[in-house]
């Protein structure tokens, strides 16, 4: 690899991918033109319903899926022009668990090692079984490790040629939180080392944690790609959540005009725009009622929130 660090650790200009159709069935268009840069060294989140593209966006890049039109870029190379340098400069950590379950863990990775052509002396796989907490089974068969070993020698797998781009598809699926948290601190000691991460994953709470950066693609298209504090600023509300001393049987006098709702737990919960309301009018108009306050907090939109919002937009403009 060249010593040059690029701008742009993946780049996709106008890219596009429609799987052809079938048996009387419409072709299916699943990358509709997409525009997207994630930044060198960032942690970034790609996020999106269950066949919004993001699959297919990454098999582009790890040369599983050929795109129909645009331009790839990973690390600064073309994936066209120069495939096998593009593709050394990327690991992928798929989905699904694809390894041989009669190797070991270190046969496991001395093996795809071999694949990428990286010499015997310079090959890191016991810094990498004991980095992921695999040491200990490290001469056990792959068919005798938990889900969550296997899917951390996945993680493995991807980064025996060390690149300097790290995705990472639902790495977390069926994973205790123990292992979770372990993993995680991994990623992170990567990214600190200077390994672009890109993630992908249903646990919206793990992208609003750990991304700094966020796109969110809905059928075929980016919706919104933003760093994560501008992207958590979309929703411009905020929540009053009023615990009462005694419990409430119907909303209290004076909110009958604003968004309040009582909570399966009693609390009463008022949202409001920012600038629209004043907290301190709540609290009064609640005394007002003649209801007493036990305790009271007030919550911000989360990623989920903004998720949600941004994908029933788009669902919204498809059927309008």
């Amino acid at each position: 690899m060249s010593e040059s660090q690029p701008e742009f650790a993946l780049e996709a200009y106008g890219l596009k991918k429609t799987y052809p159709g079938g048996k009387g069935s419409p072709a299916k268009e699943a990358l509709k033109g997409v525009d997207l840069q994630i930044p060198r060294g960032s942690i970034f989140g790609l996020l999106g319903p269950n066949g919004a593209g993001k699959s297919t966006f990454i098999n582009i890049f790890a040369g599983l899926v050929t795109k129909s039109e645009g331009t790839a870029k990973i690390w600064g190379v073309d994936i066209d022009k120069d495939p096998r340098r593009a593709r050394a400069a990327i690991g992928v950590v798929p989905q699904e668990l694809n390894m041989d379950v009669f190797f070991t863990p270190s046969e496991t990775l001395e093996l795809m090692a071999g694949f990428y052509g990286v010499p015997k002396p310079e090959r890191r796989t016991q810094e990498i079984l004991t980095a992921l907490g695999l040491d200990d089974k490290r001469d056990a068969y792959v068919r005798q490790l938990s889900g969550g070993m296997k899917r951390r020698l996945l993680v493995g797998k991807a980064l025996v040629h060390n690149p300097p781009v790290l995705v990472l598809d639902e790495p977390t699926a069926g994973v205790d939180i123990e292992l979770r948290r372990q993993l995680w601190e991994y990623v992170l000691e990567l990214n600190k080392q200077g390994v672009t991460i890109v993630l992908t994953t249903h646990y919206l709470e793990e992208a609003q944690e750990l991304c700094d950066q966020i796109a969110i693609v809905n059928h075929g298209e980016v919706v919104a790609c933003e760093p994560k504090a501008d992207l958590l600023k979309r929703l411009d509300s905020k929540t009053l959540v009023i615990e009462p001393v005694e419990p409430l049987s119907a909303i209290p006098a004076g909110f009958e005009a604003q968004d309040a709702i009582i909570r399966p737990d009693g609390s009463l919960a008022i949202t409001y725009k920012f600038g629209e309301a004043s907290v301190a009018d709540m609290i009064e108009t609640y005394r007002a009622s003649g209801a007493r306050i036990a305790d009271l907090r007030t919550e911000e939109p989360d990623l989920e929130d903004v998720f949600l919002a941004l994908t029933y937009q788009a669902d919204e403009a498809k059927t309008a």
